[in-house]
């Protein structure tokens, strides 16, 4: 048996209730497999007429059995009425799959059934049909359920949202929605946008996006119009998204994004286009399903003619030869790993961690090294300046002020909090504005100041590439601060070194605790690598209960890092999904943290932890080993099944019991697979 999802391609897809393939081919098909079920009974019509069907063969055989002075037509009009029931999509199913040239285990039972109705066996030709169609009812109602948690992620916004306009409140469709408009969230309302506060304050439960259990303190920003030119860069603390839910105050929200591009909208999407994805399992059964179906074929033919070198009728060997076709098909094989698939991905998606398809989920769980980025992955990603060393010669004033003007200009974390903390101690002073700024990559900034020249970065900057080496007095100044687990900047205006900067950025809570569950999962080896000094890293390793921190590593030294992990056996990279994204595309699996405010971060990871919490990296991880679990378990009952059958149905076994044992092997993989959406990390 095989799922078939919507794909981003087909839209109309969602709106089939469910779509379904069963195959000896494997089940690789789309268009063929699927059912509308609206017909009569709503989403429940397969699974009333498989009850029809059933109770029809049971009155047929009781009839039959218990009611000698019937007349002898009306047993076999209830089972040829259990016929009409039972394969009433089985037909509908096996039409659509020959008209695309498809041979699927739906065309098989029929031909069975048909064969069992031209030996004169009605009832057990009804119980196949019986027995198949309540299989696939059951399944699908099966499935659904997991369908449903990823469909209840996009039914978390509301349909509509109340907008301030022209000094006057109207209620719109959230479709309607612009880019500027202000939204009013009342108290304990679901927020129709993402965007950012502008008035009020509350507490937001994000759990429904990002996972996290407390709800988040929110306050306005402080400068609405810097907000609005740089949405991405406002505050966590003033940034809200579509689905979450507003606490005990009401808040107006600017709106940043369209409804079609919100945070929920892409991770609705991209969780259902990750259940197409195939994880390493399922391609190696889809290699197994071709060489083992035309080896079933061959012998189902070959049986076909048993009775030229045995001594039965030709109709024993046909019936021998249906039913060794009916339970050689390898339906749960084909249904066994994108079961598991779609559970795992949606549990995780519930608990605000993104897994793009089934080959991260199933490497999650194999990783024998996991890389850590330093800064706002190990540490709060908030960096504080803390030491301010002027030059000999130079003010504090003067240094700050050419900082400032260059950091102002720049979003990497270091310049923010320099541009920040700059400010402060500078009061109210004005800083003319800088020009020319530019980053350059893994080492620093350089910009126009007052009409001159001005690098700031690592010391490391200084002394190539045609730019002269920082002074004795500054270079000692870096080496003291880097002693005490600082990250330096240098800054120099024009051939002046004005002095030393450091910064320190904290670690995260948390880090300890999930580096320690992480471990516990069998994670051989946890590395920091780091563009900062190695002092400062093996500074932060040391808080944090890391035993390995490698250094000094510009972006490509981080990508050859990884490579060298890589060689040794499965690793994932940790990072922000930007600044990382080389050494994440290198990596067996590349995670980004707190997902949830960028874009770039959910589009390059292919795992992406919503909140900026390190604890929802060992969930992933132990899901992970979870979902690998059950998809073994899966392919072990769905062969062991087929290995018992084949030669069972050789040997005389009938094609009622070997429906019965093969639909049952199927209920029985896709319900250990839901499993998986009851998972829950140990801790």
């Amino acid at each position: 048996m095989k799922i078939s999802t919507a794909s981003k391609s087909a839209p109309a897809a969602e709106e089939r209730s469910h779509t379904h393939d069963h195959g000896t081919t494997g089940g690789r098909g789309g268009e063929g497999g699927e059912h509308v079920r609206g017909v009569v009974f709503g989403a429940n019509t397969e699974l009333v007429f498989s009850l029809a069907s059933g109770a029809l063969l049971a009155i047929g055989f009781g009839v039959e059995k218990l009611a000698a002075t019937a007349p002898a037509w009306v047993p076999t009009a209830c089972f040829v009425a259990a016929y009409v029931f039972g394969g009433f999509y089985t037909v509908r199913e096996a039409v659509a799959n020959l008209r695309v040239g498809r041979f699927e285990i739906d065309t098989l039972m029929l031909v069975a059934a048909a064969g069992a109705a031209f030996l004169g066996a009605w009832a057990e030709g009804a119980l196949l049909l019986f027995l198949f169609s309540l299989g696939h009812s059951l399944e699908h109602y099966a499935m659904g359920r997991a369908r449903q948690a990823i469909e209840a992620l996009a039914k978390l916004a509301p349909p509509t949202a109340v907008v301030r306009r022209a000094a006057r409140s109207e209620e719109v469709p959230v479709e309607e929605l612009k880019i500027g408009d202000v939204v009013l969230v009342r108290p304990n309302e679901r927020l129709p946008t993402d965007g950012f506060l502008v008035k009020g304050a509350s507490s937001i439960d994000q759990a429904p996006v990002t996972g996290e259990s407390i709800p988040v303190d929110k306050h306005p920003v402080p400068d609405v119009a810097a907000a609005r030119a740089r949405p991405d860069a406002v505050s966590a603390d003033s940034r809200v998204f579509a689905g979450t839910i507003n606490g005990a105050g009401a808040i107006d929200v600017e709106v940043t994004r369209l409804s079609s591009e919100s945070t929920l909208a892409k991770v609705v999407k991209m969780v259902s286009e990750a259940q197409t994805q195939k994880s390493p399992t399922q391609r190696f059964t889809e290699k197994f399903e071709r060489v083992f179906v035309p080896a079933v074929i061959t012998l189902a033919i070959l049986l076909l003619f048993a009775w030229v070198v045995n001594d039965e009728p030709v109709s024993a060997s046909f019936y021998r030869s249906m039913a060794v076709l009916v339970a050689a098909s390898p339906c749960a094989l084909a249904i066994a790993t994108p079961s598991a698939i779609l559970s795992g991905v949606a549990r995780a998606a519930q608990r605000g961690v993104l897994v793009k398809g089934g080959a991260p989920l199933e490497n999650l769980g194999s990783l024998s090294a996991i890389a850590f980025d330093k800064t706002g992955t190990l540490t709060e990603g908030r960096p504080r300046m803390t030491d301010v060393v002027p030059a000999k010669g130079v003010r504090e004033q003067e240094l700050l002020t050419v900082a400032v003007a260059v950091e102002s200009l720049s979003d990497h974390p270091l310049a923010t909090a320099i541009a920040r903390d700059g400010r402060r101690r500078l009061g109210s002073e004005m800083i003319p504005t800088a020009e020319d700024v530019q980053a350059m990559t893994g080492r620093g900034v350089t910009g126009t100041f007052d009409g001159k020249v001005v690098l700031i970065g690592k010391a490391e900057m200084f002394g190539k590439d045609g730019i002269a080496p920082l002074s004795d007095a500054s270079a000692a100044a870096i080496d003291k601060l880097r002693a005490r687990g600082r990250t330096t900047m240098a800054v120099r205006h024009g051939r002046r070194d004005l002095g030393v900067i450091g910064l320190m950025d904290t670690p995260r809570k948390a880090a300890s605790e999930a580096l320690a569950r992480l471990r516990e999962l069998g994670i051989e080896r946890l590395i920091m690598i780091s563009g900062d000094h190695q002092m400062v890293v093996e500074a932060i390793a040391e808080d944090v209960g890391l035993d390995e921190a490698w250094g000094d590593l510009m972006p490509e030294d981080k990508v050859a890092a990884i490579r060298r992990l890589r060689d040794q056996g499965k690793v994932a990279m940790v990072g922000d999904g930007v600044n990382d994204a080389p050494a994440m595309a290198n990596a067996t699996v590349g995670i980004a943290m707190g997902a949830a405010g960028s874009d770039v971060a959910i589009e390059t990871a292919d795992v992406a932890l919503m909140a900026d919490d390190l604890r929802h990296l060992p969930f992933a991880v132990g899901l992970s080993r979870t979902t690998r679990a059950i998809i073994l378990q899966n392919v072990f009952v769905s062969l062991g099944v087929v290995a018992l059958l084949v030669p069972a149905t050789i040997l005389g076994l009938g094609i009622g019991p070997a429906v019965a044992v093969h639909e049952g092997s199927t209920l029985v993989v896709v319900f250990n697979a839901l499993r998986l959406l009851a998972y829950r990390d140990r801790e």
